[in-house]
């Protein structure tokens, strides 16, 4: 096997992984970001960005990150594209496998970022970023004065519904069961909502719509009964949880419950000296572009300081 050695290597490319290639790269520490099997990260499957600072006129979530990823490389940041199959992080040079090729690190950024569980049918990959969504927060405004169905039956879900009520007329939550997993305050306060209403042992097994036009309709199947109904609807927010992007991983870094990178209160040290952990790996709650990338910039600074302590 080859092998490369580095000061630092960023694994990610999204928000978070190319923060801290810029901060690292201005800092000349030479770093290498493997970018993944998504390049560019969740950004690249929304379409209008309108909730990160500086961009007046909103911006396109894919053109974002390529401007991202232009700034980073300008000053000196090299990229790998690839996937990570193997981390070894017992002994330092920490050594990384990226498609049978060994990277070694000095120093580690983990910015592996977290997907969004999906239902898993075609129209909903065809139709994501024009009029589906997997997050209401991003999304939400979009949709003034407009119907939508939210998925799921968790805090999540309800979190959503009961956001997207301050835009939208009316806000179904379909969930495949008859009875919420939420808490039980998230239920109450759903349930009072007057603009929330429930489609109960549901699930959607199609979302009529095209690209130009958006999102028209869901096919509703009865999980019981197998009938199925057409629903119309404007917009389809999927509510079923996130996946942080960690299993490569396990047994080495600490995690929590959810498989969440648990990093040291105010930084971004994780348990294992030497490797940082930035953007949605290590975040269940924000989940923003400009949270990530605060913590690309916290994880840069604190890899230099750290590097220089071992050299100093």
């Amino acid at each position: 096997m080859a092998e490369e050695m580095h000061k630092v290597v960023i694994l990610g490319s999204g928000p978070a992984g190319l923060t801290a290639a810029l901060y690292t790269a201005r800092a000349n520490l030479e770093p290498v970001v493997v970018e993944g099997t998504s390049p560019g990260g969740q950004l690249t499957i929304t379409t209008e960005v309108e909730n990160y600072p500086g961009f007046e006129k909103g911006v396109q979530g894919p053109e974002m990150m390529d401007i991202f990823r232009r700034q980073a490389e300008r000053f000196g940041t090299r990229f790998i594209s690839g996937e990570v199959t193997e981390a070894r992080l017992k002994n330092r040079p920490f050594e990384i496998v990226v498609d049978g090729k060994i990277i070694k690190a000095q120093a580690l950024i983990v910015a592996t970022g977290a997907s969004a569980k999906l239902l898993n049918i075609e129209s909903e990959k065809r139709l994501m970023g024009y009029g589906v969504s997997a997050c209401a927060t991003c999304d939400g405004a979009f949709f003034k004065n407009k119907e939508v169905v939210v998925v799921g039956g968790g805090d999540t879900a309800m979190e959503e519904a009961t956001f997207l009520t301050r835009f939208c007329t009316r806000v179904t939550i379909v969930h495949r069961r008859d009875s919420l997993r939420a808490s039980k305050i998230m239920q109450d306060r759903a349930n009072k909502n007057p603009k929330i209403a429930f489609a109960w042992d549901s699930v959607i097994d199609e979302i009529y719509g095209n690209p130009k036009d958006g999102v028209s309709g869901v096919r509703l199947k009865n999980v019981k009964t197998g009938k199925t109904q057409d629903f119309r609807t404007d917009g389809v927010f999927i509510a079923i949880g996130h996946q942080p992007n960690t299993a490569v991983f396990k047994g080495q870094l600490e995690m929590d419950e959810l498989g969440y990178l648990v990093v040291r209160s105010g930084s971004t040290y994780t348990n294992v000296e030497g490797v940082f952990a930035a953007g949605d790996v290590a975040d269940r709650v924000y989940r923003q572009a400009v949270t990530a990338a605060g913590t690309g910039c916290m994880a840069a600074i604190d890899a230099e300081r750290w590097l220089e302590a071992q050299h100093g």
